[in-house]
């Protein structure tokens, strides 16, 4: 029988399985970051710093407490995180290495093309120069290598060895064993993962039964398409072998839409979701979430749950932009309510608020203003600047699409 979940109770679902629905200001111990990640399943690195850099944020928005230091620790000293890919560069439990150890089999496949071998110039022969470089003489950064060769322009015209680092880490023969700024420091997979997690291997089978089990857990509920996207490591076709193979352990569901519109078929682990629990309720206050934010990662389920149409306006031409160069979404509880821009400006230390967009029906109460103010001093702290600045006519009104 398919149960049907009323939307109310499917984004608390799913705001409790992001770390969403728990207080932000319990003190985070290192083991404690850890098992957030673990529970998230990863955390989108990337470079743009116009607060803080994302995976900073998305941490700082599950606990207020969150130490930079300590995500570094796990990384490079306890060595229980590992960056590599899942649908983008991301921060990894260690223990989940097995698992990509198929990803880095059907990266090599993918990944020895054409593209490749014309910025390899020598081919394999530059990887093994590479590789064989690094086990001699330790860990090393793309610009290491760079004195002998043409100074790079950008990805399409990548040096040989900086395409040669690129493939070595994504098949899995080297590994990020720090980061030097937001440079990657390469060393051999073996020196900087775990004996243990190096060793161990699994199964075809047993890593799709992993990544399809994994990926339900931490959506609570999910289409086949979503369960396929989570990790990105499967191929739809071994999603629906792993659906028809395991329906004995599966929930059909149906999940209300925010709109009227039509419930979306999902499934859920029988052993992992109870229909009639009742989720755990959102802290009412306010997060300002990074644009990479896992719970919106997937826009269409997004805007499903939460009737919020969002995107990342990087690279529109600043006059198409509809909101900004860098939007925050802004959530109260299971809701979002708005977008904000801001920066931290470190050379006036402030974080400048240029505008914030309330979404359609939110009612800029006393109660929600400050809300945000708090949050914004929050964010100013967590920026590492001195005060809050408001542009003049920062307070906008909904923007329509």
């Amino acid at each position: 029988m398919t149960i049907r979940i009323p939307n109310s109770l499917a984004r608390r679902h799913f705001s409790a399985r992001q770390r969403l629905a728990v207080a932000p200001r319990k003190a985070l111990s290192r083991a404690d970051l850890r098992d957030t990640v673990h529970d998230l399943g990863f955390v989108q690195v990337d470079s743009i710093g116009t607060v803080e850099r994302a995976h900073h944020h998305i941490l700082f928005s599950r606990n207020q407490t969150y130490r930079q230091r300590d995500l570094h620790h796990l990384i490079e000293k306890d060595r229980l995180l590992f960056e590599h890919w899942t649908h983008d560069a991301s921060i990894i439990p260690t223990e989940f290495f097995a698992y990509w150890r198929h990803r880095f089999a059907r990266d090599r496949q993918r990944l020895e093309t054409r593209w490749w071998k014309e910025r390899l110039e020598a081919g394999r022969a530059e990887v093994d120069r590479v590789l064989d470089r690094i086990a001699a003489e330790g860990p090393l950064r793309a610009r290491d290598f760079e004195a002998r060769e043409k100074p790079s322009t950008g990805w399409w015209d990548w040096h040989p060895s900086k395409a040669a680092l690129e493939f070595l880490w994504r098949t899995g023969d080297l590994a990020i064993c720090r980061r030097d700024g937001f440079q990657k420091v390469y060393d051999l997979a073996e020196r900087v993962i775990p004996a243990s997690d190096y060793a161990r291997r699994v199964d075809h089978h047993e890593f799709v039964d992993w990544a399809c089990r994994s990926a339900l857990r931490r959506l609570g509920f999910a289409t086949r398409g979503e369960i396929a996207a989570f990790w990105d490591l499967l191929t739809p076709a071994e999603v629906e072998a792993w659906l028809a193979e395991n329906r004995a352990d599966l929930l059909p569901l149906e999940i209300e839409p925010i709109d009227s519109g039509r419930p979306r078929p999902s499934f859920a682990l029988a052993s992992a979701f109870d229909p009639q629990a009742e989720p755990p309720e959102p802290p009412a206050r306010l997060r300002v979430l990074s644009p990479f934010d896992p719970l919106l990662r997937d826009r269409k389920r997004a805007e499903r749950l939460f009737g919020f149409d969002y995107r990342i306006e990087i690279f529109v031409p600043e006059e198409n932009r509809r909101y900004g160069y860098y939007v925050f979404p802004v959530m109260r509880g299971d809701a979002m309510i708005g977008r904000l821009d801001a920066k931290a400006e470190r050379e006036t230390d402030r974080l400048f608020v240029r505008a914030f967009w309330p979404e359609k029906n939110v009612r800029l109460s006393g109660t929600l203003l400050r809300g945000l103010e708090a949050e914004l001093d929050r964010m100013r702290r967590f920026a590492g600047v001195a005060t809050v600045a408001f542009d003049d006519n920062w307070m906008r009104d909904y923007a329509a699409s």
